[in-house]
């Protein structure tokens, strides 16, 4: 089946929202997972998606992954898309097949991309609810659906298959108002693009801000 054999690819650790310090004394203390903000609609997330746990268990961190809606904070910001502003919709589609001949992977999009992705994200919150581990496993395997194999992750069908989930279940009142007060979390913490980490507070915006968050961790700040 489509959603065993994506889950297959990506079982993996997935982090909350500490990490073990080690054992002895070391075992009380905790470092605190990277918060990674993202929309599935957002080619930047994608790409950070393949990279931001390998970086990060480097620095012995997690990632709490927080799926988003990026279109709530433009209603805040008035800013649009990229793939729906002029000029900028021909840069960004050069620089996402670039991105991908650099790292190697493959940057295919469905031909109505971005998607609104509301009930990829919905779906990511009600497997969270009950298997944190299953949820990042979906959200991985989104992106592969949506930046791999063409899908529109906006299709509610497209989403249970992938999921594993009933209708009912990403329709439920308390996942929705839970998606919606992820959002809602997001902007108040002035999160305005896609992807967006917090490393202890500290907010990055982008995928290029990686190598940066690498050095981050690596100095203690600065």
């Amino acid at each position: 089946m489509l959603l065993l054999a994506f889950y297959a690819r990506f079982d993996g650790p997935v982090g909350d929202l500490t990490t073990p310090g080690g054992s002895g004394a070391n075992a009380r203390m905790t470092k605190p997972a990277v918060e990674f903000w993202f929309d599935f609609g957002s080619s930047y997330a994608y790409f950070a998606s393949l990279e931001v746990e390998a970086l990060l268990q480097k620095h012995g961190r997690t990632v709490a992954w927080r799926p988003f809606m990026l279109g709530a904070a433009f209603e805040i910001t008035g800013a649009r898309g990229l793939s729906r502003t002029p000029m900028k919709r021909e840069y960004a589609g050069h620089d996402w097949r670039r991105i991908a001949r650099l790292r190697g992977v493959t940057y295919n999009p469905p031909p109505n991309h971005p998607p609104i992705a509301l009930p990829t994200m919905r779906a990511f919150y009600a497997l969270e609810r009950s298997d944190a581990a299953a949820a990042v496993r979906f959200a991985k395997a989104a992106f592969q659906a949506a930046y791999v194999d063409g899908c529109d992750v906006g299709d509610l069908g497209v989403v249970l298959e992938l999921s594993g989930l009933p209708a009912e279940a990403v329709g439920d009142p308390e996942i929705k108002a839970l998606a919606r007060a992820r959002s809602e979390e997001a902007i108040s913490r002035g999160v305005f693009g896609s992807p967006w980490f917090f490393v202890d507070d500290e907010p990055f915006w982008g995928w290029d801000r990686l190598p940066m968050i690498d050095d981050w961790l690596t100095r203690g700040g600065w």
